[in-house]
């Protein structure tokens, strides 16, 4: 279906919430002789709207959600980052607003094969590498969503299919989307302070599954397996357990292999990132592109020369025999403990790691038994007073320069010091980008000194 035709029977539409995903429903409107409403909780407008003169013609709202001017909309376009549960929003809807994602409008537009990512942890990794085996087979992929390019710029491009990387929030108002394949990789605590339980927030991820062809799951994570009525629905597990049915980790020759029903398909030794995580995320990767006609084996072929993402246990410096690793986008609980046990075996000398930040709610007590793993802890940040408690002999300090500088006093020959937060940045940095790099300069500063 065409824009206008979509479109045409909506005389007013409003786009609520003014960060990266709104900004692009409002420009992709305008390009379609579509003047939206805007509305921003935020007193002052973000300095992307400011300048950006295209969006002046647009009657824009500031600040608190005001029901009779949402009630003045035909629909309304949610962005990700303002929560559903507003009164404001919740009112509107039970009058006859209709809301929406930017998801769902691009689910109604698009023209493509779409595959799709959502989870707690590895989305970006997954859904990059599923757009770089993509390419490598010859496809002509669009990649984005919560990733980098916003849906709606992906459109009508000239792709021959889609990778979208989805949240829970952009699922929440997302109902029609077809996907040839969807997968959840994986379900932890997280963003418990926009939802009331994480059966709640796992059921936001299950509806990644509503209407996929495919419904790929991870066997060891019970949250993300189809509800009841998606058994009609062809369904593909993978794990690190060897399966007869689907993807799977098996010892043959004395080394380890991905499989696919026990048919060996890329050795464990050649995936571009250690952990054991990352051998779950070549699976669901390798599952996802099979959906979209791909040969398996050949998509496997290109899995090695994945480079891996940055803040994504990232090696940022290695010298005198330590090396640092940056996964500042750990931002909740399980990735933090995804990635200390999936490299602890790899490190023959002190776990050294860095961690805290805001916790958005979460219960960080589920860290404990990992912290039994990490020789040092130290941490920083809103909630870092609270990991820190987890762990005999943790120290706290100010700020991610002193925490490199403690880092780098404790590290010895063979020892890794870890960036993996289990908290979000905003606390103290711009994003989890900026945090990353601020570690790891600080880290490379260290060696300058010597």
């Amino acid at each position: 279906m065409n824009v206008a035709t979509l479109l045409k029977q909506y005389e007013r539409i409003g786009v609520v919430g003014l960060g990266l995903t709104g900004l692009s429903c409002a420009r992709f409107l305008l390009q379609h002789d579509i003047t939206p409403v805007l509305f921003d909780t935020r007193q002052q407008a973000p300095q992307a709207f400011q300048s950006d003169s295209s969006l002046n013609q647009c009657e824009t709202y500031l600040g608190e959600l005001q029901l009779e001017e949402l009630l003045g909309l035909d629909m309304a376009i949610v962005s990700p980052g303002v929560p559903v549960s507003l009164d404001a929003l919740k009112m509107a809807a039970d009058a006859g607003v209709e809301l929406i994602s930017d998801i769902e409008l691009f689910g109604r537009l698009v023209d493509v094969p779409v595959i799709a990512v959502t989870g707690s942890n590895g989305k970006s990794t997954v859904v990059s590498m599923c757009g770089h085996i993509l390419e490598s087979c010859g496809r002509n992929p669009g990649v984005g969503g919560n990733i980098g390019i916003p849906a709606l710029e992906l459109l009508h491009k000239g792709y021959d299919c889609i990778v979208l990387e989805l949240s829970s929030f952009q699922l929440e108002l997302t109902s029609s989307l077809r996907l040839a394949a969807a997968t959840v990789l994986n379900v932890t605590p997280d963003h418990l302070d926009r939802y009331p339980s994480e059966t709640a927030y796992a059921l936001a991820k299950n509806r990644i599954y509503r209407h996929a062809d495919m419904c790929i799951y991870n066997r060891e994570d019970k949250q993300t397996q189809p509800t009841r009525q998606r058994r009609l629905q062809h369904q593909v597990s993978f794990g690190l357990a060897a399966s007869d049915q689907g993807f799977g980790v098996e010892e043959q020759n004395n080394e380890s292999w991905i499989c696919f029903t026990g048919q060996p398909l890329l050795a464990v030794k050649d995936l571009p990132v250690e952990g054991d995580y990352n051998q779950l995320n070549a699976q669901a990767a390798l599952a996802l592109v099979s959906a979209l006609g791909v040969d398996i084996e050949q998509a496997a072929l290109a899995v090695p020369k994945f480079q891996s993402l940055a803040h994504r246990c990232q090696l940022v410096v290695e010298h005198n025999g330590v090396r640092w690793i940056n996964d500042s986008k750990a931002t909740n609980t399980g990735a933090a403990i995804a990635a200390i046990t999936g490299l602890r075996p790899k490190v023959p000398g002190k776990l050294i790691l860095i961690a805290g930040g805001d916790a958005k709610g979460a219960d960080l007590g589920v860290m404990k038994s990992a912290l039994e793993q990490v020789d040092l802890l130290i941490t920083l940040g809103r909630d870092g007073r609270y990991l820190a408690a987890l762990k005999p002999g943790a120290l706290q300090v100010n700020d991610m320069q002193q925490a490199v500088n403690a880092a780098y006093q404790a590290a010895a020959d063979g020892s890794l010091v870890l960036l993996s937060p289990a908290c979000a940045s905003l606390d103290m940095f711009s994003g989890f980008a900026e945090r990353g790099e601020v570690f790891a300069a600080a880290a490379e500063a260290c060696y300058a000194r010597d």
